[in-house]
């Protein structure tokens, strides 16, 4: 595919980090896409995670990619930061935040990797957290993981919890538990009813059911 000659002034400036999201806002759609491109190449999660809060607000702002499904995945996806304001949470950061509490009910929200799911004895199975020993999960030590930990226990604490399926290309030698990056698509269209048990140093989200919902909180 030809490189548009703007998004070749992009790289030339330097990281792409530089760019306010007033810069960002006047770009054309495809500039915005190749931006985006360019930022998750570089590892500039900020600017990915405009573009595509950007690219969210604009008809057709997201490019149409083909490509199998996964098991339950739904048609329509949104950013991460939009689904949480889709069941009326507002991350607390909305590069590593990966969960977020309800201010309306005191709900706890996760986020569930699609393809980290276990399926045991007519269950659903998918490991929360888990401590960074021996720097084997180094994502645990970090804001969002330090975050995800604390709403863990206050999910295990109420008892019940609520998820969101996500789904996203994990960055280029990034761990398994790693809990995914600012450029994941959720579907927030349906909500796991999450149990969530602590087995040994692990938090884990367990669950049979899930509902499609029409949400309230817009």
């Amino acid at each position: 595919m030809k490189e548009m000659p703007r998004t070749r002034g992009i790289e030339a400036r330097g990281r792409v980090a530089k760019w306010s999201k007033e810069q960002i806002g006047k770009l054309t759609t495809p500039e915005l896409r190749a931006l985006l491109e360019n930022a998750e190449r570089l590892k500039e999660p900020e600017v990915a995670a405009l573009c595509n809060e950007l690219l969210d607000a604009r008809p057709r702002g997201h490019a149409v990619v083909r490509r199998q499904k996964q098991p339950g995945e739904a048609r329509r996806l949104v950013s991460r930061r939009k689904a949480f304001e889709m069941h009326g949470v507002s991350l607390h950061n909305r590069v590593w935040s990966r969960s977020g509490v309800r201010a309306a009910d005191g709900a706890v929200v996760l986020t569930v990797r699609a393809d980290q799911i276990q399926k045991t004895e007519g269950a659903n199975n998918c490991l929360l957290w888990a401590p960074n020993i021996a720097a084997s999960r180094p994502w645990s030590d970090t804001p969002g993981g330090k975050e995800e930990l604390e709403h863990c226990r206050l999910a295990l604490e109420r008892g019940a919890a609520e998820g969101l399926l996500t789904y996203g290309k994990r960055a280029a030698g990034a761990a398994p538990e790693d809990n995914g990056t600012s450029t994941d698509r959720v579907n927030a269209e349906t909500v796991l009813s999450l149990r969530v048990e602590k087995r040994g140093e692990e938090y884990w989200a367990t669950w049979t059911q899930q509902k499609r919902v029409v949400n309230t909180f817009e």
